[in-house]
């Protein structure tokens, strides 16, 4: 219900006009580059954001586009195409990248860039986000103690908790063999077998996938870190260090050419922190993308570049609300409106409910 809803409302601020109206104020402010962020592929109908995409933004690769957005006589070689420049991400590198996003960036002739973590892409394990999900869904047992709780697996809102308890200790771990170890005692405590298969599409591409895509044209690739920790909360300097430079030596070995650009992996303020930014600084990257949302001006920081969230089960109506700004809009002004309710009903004080 809540998602037809969204459209009915993304449909009525497109078929308003409003939409082209947002869309038309932005071509005409100057320069600007929008980013998108994507993960999976598949699950929705990325042909139609494609689409959608291509008849009403200038598509680019993002060093392309970058450069242009930074480049100092730009007002002199402004493109004749006026239209907005956008450019498609895909981070983490699932397969479905090479097999769905990969395809349709071919045959519509879209440039996408994909950021990749290379520990997974040399491993080919699944990705640790995905585990505490997977784990639970295919324990054998009924009940389990981790953590010193114990978990009754029969019950729905056990396996929730205990899923959320996983994924909260792997995503704030203070260093990678941190996070690995306590992966390995959840599985020894769930006895699932090595033997669970993962679906093929979420695995981790591999490098003959990545070379075959940069040697099209229409795929480009930034790093990602190694493991993928969210690195404002990594305990050691010297790791955060690894993480962000031993990516881009990897990268490097493996296309031929330098890396540049470089996406913080979940990518809000408080999982980016100064450190990052300072290694991200000195391994070199020119360019680095967060998931902080909004547009990127000539005057925005190189190493804190936006992006604005998107995934391919969003319709293309709601694509097209996201990327003009309304969501956000939206979303300030009903937190403004719940903050000033709450901030006149304890203004007001318990009597209020009498009056």
């Amino acid at each position: 219900m809540r998602e037809q809803v969204k459209l009915f409302v993304a449909a009525c601020l497109y078929y308003s006009g409003l939409v082209k109206l947002l869309r038309w104020w932005t071509e005409r402010s100057g320069h600007r580059l929008i980013i998108l962020n994507y993960h999976r592929a598949m699950g929705g109908d990325l042909r139609s954001h494609l689409l959608y995409l291509r008849r009403h933004y200038r598509l680019l690769h993002l060093e392309e586009a970058l450069e242009e957005l930074y480049r100092p006589d730009k007002e002199e070689q402004r493109p004749r195409n006026l239209r907005t420049a956008l450019v498609l991400t895909f981070d983490d590198g699932y397969r479905d990248n090479y097999t769905h996003a990969f395809a349709l960036a071919g045959e519509l002739g879209v440039p996408i860039t994909i950021f990749l973590p290379t520990g997974y892409i040399e491993s080919g394990n699944c990705f640790w986000w995905m585990e505490a999900e997977r784990l639970v869904g295919h324990a054998p047992v009924d009940e389990v103690m981790v953590e010193g709780r114990t978990y009754h697996l029969e019950q729905p809102e056990e396996r929730d908790a205990l899923a959320r308890m996983i994924d909260t200790h792997l995503r704030y771990a203070a260093s990678v063999s941190e996070r690995e170890e306590f992966l390995t005692r959840v599985r020894k405590a769930l006895a699932v077998p090595a033997s669970i298969a993962v679906e093929e599409t979420a695995l981790p591409l591999n490098w003959e996938e990545v070379r075959t895509m940069e040697k099209s044209g229409w795929v480009s690739f930034g790093a990602h870190t190694v493991h993928h920790p969210v690195l404002g909360y990594l305990r050691d300097w010297l790791e955060l260090q690894c993480e962000v430079s031993e990516c881009r030596n990897v990268m490097e070995q493996q296309l031929g050419h330098p890396v540049r650009t470089f996406a913080y992996p979940i990518g809000g303020p408080d999982h980016i922190g100064t450190q990052a930014l300072k290694a991200v600084r000195e391994a070199g990257y020119e360019w680095a993308v967060t998931a902080i949302p909004g547009i990127n001006t000539e005057h925005s920081d190189a190493y804190q570049l936006r992006r604005i969230e998107s995934g391919v089960d969003h319709h293309w109506l709601v694509l097209a609300a996201e990327i003009v700004g309304l969501w956000r809009f939206f979303a300030r002004l009903r937190k403004r409106y719940t903050f000033d309710i709450e901030r006149d009903s304890h203004e007001a004080g318990p009597l209020s409910n009498y009056q």
